[in-house]
């Protein structure tokens, strides 16, 4: 991970299993001699130690061979969110939160207090939420949470399974000729481009579909609907960009804008809502519906 003068992103640590250790500092303080063990301490105490679902972990959390951990710097200066989340829906099984835009869902980079995971987590006293689907840092609305970490493979294996509708909105530019054509399923096979920020559109066999609705026009903008079939990366901006009505305030798609993490423009976020999410509750079978409290203002 490269090192700024702000902070680290995550660093990622393998427990090997031919080694045996009292506990997770017991390890940290072997594999990281050069560190003192009240540096691990406190790293520890600020939940800055996490295993690979995004838990939190405690000095006195027992060594797991054959593992993996995500361990931070304690970072000087965090760049602060000044929006709030909401929580729309809590039960022993799942937590639904409203996320605002350019709050991160977990941990990266600068970001570690200013995530919904901690937030949340700090809310609610729950230590073992853990998300079970993720949505751009740029974008707002609806993510889900796991309670109970041995239920958290089945409501994944919904996403896995495509056994979950999602409803997005987009503001974007109003165009008379795309809006003859929709409603519209529109198909393509994205990949990653050189830049691995951007996704670009390729030939070959599509892996992507997005239903694409006109919901509202006041040229020069309009409000579409976008249900995705697929869960690719970025998928939602690039299919909007290919159809060259890129959404509004969009810092990647078409021109990759350089990111200022300590000077974000909070009066210019990307109109794109996670605004309706429904599945089959895989623990109880019942139906579940929410939606974001949130609107994008056309």
């Amino acid at each position: 991970m490269k090192v700024n003068s702000e902070g680290v992103s995550a660093s990622r640590v393998y427990l090997p299993a031919d080694q045996a250790h009292l506990n997770l500092l017991a390890f940290f303080v072997t594999q990281f001699p050069h560190i003192a063990e009240d540096e691990w301490v406190n790293r520890f105490n600020e939940g800055l130690i996490l295993d690979q679902d995004g838990q939190t972990l405690t000095a006195s959390s027992p060594y797991l061979p054959n593992s993996h951990l995500l361990y931070f710097r304690r970072l000087a200066r965090e760049p602060e969110i000044p929006f709030e989340e909401e929580i729309l829906y809590q039960d022993e099984h799942i937590l639904v939160a409203d996320k605002p835009h350019f709050l991160p869902v977990t941990p990266s980079g600068l970001y570690l207090h200013q995530t919904l995971l901690s937030r949340v987590k700090k809310k609610t006293g729950i230590q073992t939420l853990s998300p079970i689907h993720r949505i751009d840092r740029d974008t707002a609305g609806l993510v889900i949470f796991s309670v109970n970490p041995t239920e958290r493979a089945q409501y994944q294996n919904l996403f896995r399974d495509r056994a979950v509708k999602k409803v997005y909105e987009a503001i974007a530019p109003y165009s008379e000729s795309l809006a003859k054509k929709l409603p519209m399923t529109y198909q393509s096979r994205i990949e990653e481009s050189e830049h691995f920020l951007q996704m670009q559109e390729v030939e070959g066999d599509s892996n992507t579909d997005t239903l694409i609705e006109l919901v509202q026009e006041k040229n020069p903008w309009a409000r579409y609907r976008l249900t995705p079939g697929s869960g690719k990366k970025h998928q939602l901006r690039c299919h909007l960009n290919v159809l060259e009505v890129p959404i509004k305030n969009d810092q990647i798609y078409p021109v990759l804008t350089p990111y200022q993490e300590y000077d974000l423009d909070f009066s210019k976020p990307l109109q794109l809502l996670a605004k309706e999410i429904a599945f089959v509750d895989p623990i109880d079978g019942l139906n579940r519906t929410f939606s974001s409290a949130q609107e994008l203002v056309l």
